[in-house]
């Protein structure tokens, strides 16, 4: 009679155990995908270049934020990105091209991104910029000039070849002639503490890019972990390959689910 109801108190035990983790699972938060995206630009351009991107991800439910960074300094445009991203209602998806990247990666640390896509864009590890990266690895491109204050801009007459070459010839020559002047300084800041490290990350490698060498793009994608994939594209993939770019940056929403 003992031995029968110490097994009688042991399955009424196990019971009420399987009830409890049974009563948890059902009032656990269903896992659900990013629903916000932020759209950060590089040098030379401007977020108007995201338009074709940001209609998809729109079309297909997404709440897209295109940041305007003032371009005026590495530590303006973190703060114009991450002013952007404590906007939003929930988690984001960061998405940095070229020297967005460089941005990115430290606007990303903010508690509100669940992951990063990098669009043809720098991925500086800690202590490391931008200017580091292509010393080490230059670009086929001679086309970047200075002005005599310190600004950066890219020579018309190279544009269309070096930066834009799959995009018509006359939006590449009114992308020409509206480009942003960076401050050149902003791309020797070292990056402090990259999000990559800690977060999950996507990435987008042109192969006919000029402005960024692909071999440096895929070396950087390899060491951030980030999953990749190749594109036959100029510089500029987000503009010439929107559906390509957007359909990665749902899949970085999917994979960042929270």
């Amino acid at each position: 009679m003992k031995t029968a109801s110490r097994f009688t108190r042991i399955a009424a035990a196990l019971a009420l155990s399987f009830a409890a983790l049974g009563s948890h699972a059902a009032t656990a938060a269903p896992v659900a995908p990013v629903k916000n995206i932020v759209l950060v630009h590089g040098f030379f351009a401007d977020g108007s270049g995201w338009q074709a991107v940001s209609k998809i991800l729109t079309r297909d439910g997404y709440k897209v934020s295109v940041v305007q960074e003032p371009e005026t300094s590495f530590a303006d445009d973190v703060k114009a990105t991450t002013r952007v991203v404590d906007a939003q209602d929930g988690p984001s998806i960061l998405v940095g091209h070229s020297y967005g990247g460089a941005v990115v990666t430290e606007a990303g640390n903010d508690a509100k991104v669940a992951g990063l896509v990098y669009v043809a864009a720098f991925q500086p590890d800690a202590g490391e910029s931008p200017l580091d990266l292509t010393k080490k690895t230059p670009p086929a491109t001679k086309a970047i000039k200075a002005t005599a204050d310190g600004y950066l801009y890219l020579d018309q007459s190279m544009f269309h070849a070096d930066f834009a070459a799959d995009v018509p010839a006359a939006e590449a020559q009114f992308m020409a002639l509206s480009q942003v002047m960076p401050a050149a300084q902003s791309f020797g800041v070292p990056i402090s503490s990259p999000a990559w490290k800690t977060k999950p990350s996507w990435a987008v490698v042109a192969t006919a890019d000029r402005a960024i060498n692909p071999d440096l793009e895929r070396f950087m994608t390899k060491r951030a972990g980030s999953k990749t994939v190749e594109i036959n594209s100029s510089h500029v993939a987000y503009i010439s390959h929107p559906v390509e770019v957007a359909k990665l940056i749902e899949q970085a929403a999917a994979g960042s689910a929270r």
